[in-house]
Order: structure tokens, then sequence, then C-alpha cells
């Protein structure tokens, strides 16, 4: 039996979205910015997915950028925002568990002048609005703010940030990651106060290589790519249009009977953790003393004290149950997780945690699986460890 629990990494394509893909590179595979039917044909295809994903984010399609995924997203809405906005200021906050696409380009901006304050999160991983309040200074000119954490699964009150910001600091823009979050909720970015908003097309079961960036009408930012002037001059570049017109599949599909879909993720992460902790000497990060509701319903980060966490990657993986150590993107970067040091994991388990996490193709008999998988291999390799 296999049971893939890296969904936080990737997910595996939906069938309408292998449909529709395959249809779009074998028949209606135009170059949309060519006039004659083959590209109307494929620039209707970009409308359509652009029509979809304003439809759930109660936005305009004209606020939806599409992009290479969440890096370029992430890059776009930091790097462009900052440049066009530097006469405002050159402060930026953010908190210390980004994932290293916000992280990186922010390395890159301070480079470059500005300021960064990177802020504390709790125990559980969570910023406090009051924080960013704290934090504010005339010259800030961007907020950003992850909405779920890629490692495990904490949840940010990203609302509360908004109408904190739009009440004290309201010519600043308000950025969030919610490449994890997409899909998991209903997210309404004008609603939140949320000016700038990064997705990822292959964590909801679109293709890789794809995503959009909202851009709330009104605000200024710079294009980071140029050449053709594609997507009205923001995001130069021949669109992907199969991936574009998977990721509008993706995103319709997703968020068909959501509630019975996030129910039995929360339901599959209950019997997850709960299998885990049965066993000695096991942690789950970011989950204490609060409801399961109040994190992400896809994500269980746990630690396993005596065994390294690659150890017990590859172990599980010869037995058919595929996890990660930490974000699939931090691979090339084998350092200490920044997030697990941030909310103050005990040292016997810095290196010794997996991230577990689910999608709605997950089965319970997968989750019971990797749960007896976890429990056939512990002793072994903890007896391994200590001769």
């Amino acid at each position: 039996m296999e049971a893939y629990l890296d969904n936080a990494a990737t997910t595996p394509v939906f069938p309408e979205v292998k449909e529709i893909m395959g249809k779009v590179m074998e028949e209606d595979f135009g170059n949309p910015s060519s006039r004659h039917t083959k590209g109307i044909v494929a620039e209707q295809y970009i409308k359509e997915a652009a029509e979809i994903i304003a439809g759930k984010l109660k936005c305009q399609p004209k606020e939806i950028i599409f992009t290479s995924g969440g890096t370029e997203s992430n890059n776009m809405a930091l790097i462009g925002t900052a440049l066009a906005n530097k006469r405002a200021g050159r402060h930026i906050i953010t908190t210390r568990i980004e994932h290293a696409s916000v992280h990186e380009p922010l390395g890159y901006l301070e480079e470059m002048g500005f300021e960064v304050t990177y802020l504390p999160v709790d125990k559980n991983g969570r910023v406090l609005a009051e924080q960013v309040k704290q934090a504010l200074r005339e010259d800030t000119m961007l907020v950003s703010v992850i909405y779920a954490n890629n490692e495990i699964g904490s949840i940010q009150p990203v609302a509360e940030i908004g109408k904190m910001l739009h009440h004290e600091k309201p010519d600043a823009i308000f950025h969030t990651d919610a490449i994890q979050a997409f899909g998991k909720y209903k997210i309404a970015p004008k609603r939140l106060g949320v000016d700038l908003m990064s997705v990822s097309g292959h964590k909801i079961h679109g293709a890789k290589g794809t995503g959009f960036l909202y851009v709330r009408d009104g605000v200024k930012i710079r294009p980071i790519l140029f050449g053709g002037g594609q997507q009205k001059g923001m995001r130069s570049g021949t669109e992907n249009v199969p991936g574009i017109a998977g990721l509008g599949a993706a995103v319709n599909e997703i968020y068909q009977n959501h509630s019975e879909k996030t129910e039995k993720l929360y339901y599959l992460k209950k019997l997850l953790t709960e299998g885990l902790l049965q066993y000695e000497g096991v942690a789950v990060h970011g989950m204490d003393g609060i409801l399961p509701e109040e994190a992400a319903p896809h994500i269980v980060s746990a630690g396993f004290a005596s065994v390294k966490s690659e150890v017990m990657l590859h172990a599980l993986a010869q037995e058919g149950v595929y996890v990660s150590s930490g974000s699939a993107c931090s691979s090339n970067h084998p350092e200490l997780s920044g997030t697990l040091q941030a909310i103050g994991v005990q040292n016997e388990y810095l290196d010794s945690t997996l991230r577990f996490s689910l999608s709605v193709l997950t089965t319970q008999e997968q989750v019971q699986y990797a749960v007896s998988m976890v429990g056939k291999l512990l002793p072994v390799l903890r007896r391994f460890t200590r001769q």
C-alpha cells in the first residue's frame, strides 16, 4: 500500500485539470497574443480562468495576474510593490515564519536599502495584530504576513491585521502568502483588508508552474518581468495557457462542496494526530492548547525523539509512506527549520521533525497505514540509533 502524505509540497492533479490541459495542448494550442481564431480561443481560456478565480475571491478578473507559481507571486508582490512605492517609505514588516520565497526577496530588498522588521510568534506560530501595530512606523510601506504556515499549519489573524492597518496606517500595503490557505478556506481579500495575495496552482491539484497574484485595483506595483507586455504589461511572456486553464479547473473543483472537503480534512488530521501521539517520544508542534480548527486542516508537524528526520523519512518511504522533513522548498537548505526555532521547539525535535500533509484525495486507510508504519519503525530506528 502507498500513502502519499506530502500534499503541502505538491498534489496530484484533478482529472478535470488533466482533461482540459490535454485539450488545450492538443487542440487549442494558439498563442493568446495572436489575432487569428486559434489565438482568440486561447485567450478565452485565460479570461475564463480569471473569471472563475475572481468569483471565488469576490473580486474583479482584472485583479488577477497569472504567474509561474507561488515563488514568482511572492517575488512580484514584494519586490514590485517596494520598487513602486519606495517614496512612501522603506520600512517593511513581516514575521519570522514566512516561506523562503518571502524571506529571500525581503533579504534582497534589505540589500537595496529597505529596512525589514521580523516579528516573533508564539509557541503555536501565531503573530498578533497588536504586534504589527506596535511595529508600525511613519515610513512603513508594506506588511507581509503568511496566511497559513507551510511547516506547522499555524493560521495568522489576517482579518484583524487588515482591519488594524486600515485604521492605523491605511496607506500601507498588506500582502499575504496564501499558498497553503487557498482552497482550504474561503478567502475574500477585500473583506480581509488584503491588497496582495499569492497563490500556487500545484497545492490545490493544479499543475506545477501555475499560480496567480491578486492585486487590488489601485495598488501600485511594478512588473519584475519585461518583454512583450502581456497581462497589461504586468507580467510579460507568453501565457501558460494549458496551465492557466487547468488552474481555473482546479479552483472550480476545490471549492465544490467545500465544507464537506474541509470537514474530511479535519477528521483525517485528528485521526493522524491522535495516532502519532499514542507513541512514546512523539510531539506535535503548533497545537499547544488550541482547537484543531484554529490551525490549517491539512498539516501535521510531528517530532520523533532520538530519530533523525531524514532517517525516518527514508524508512517510511521504503514502506510506501511519503512525507517531508519540513518545507519541501527548504530541502535545498539543510539548516534547522527557522519556523521550529521561532516557536521554541525543544532541541531534541529540531532535526527530528517530519511534516505530514493531507489533501481532499487522502483516504482514512492511507492515514491509518501511515500511523501503523510509524509505530512499526520507531522502536527499530531508536534501537539502531542507540547502538
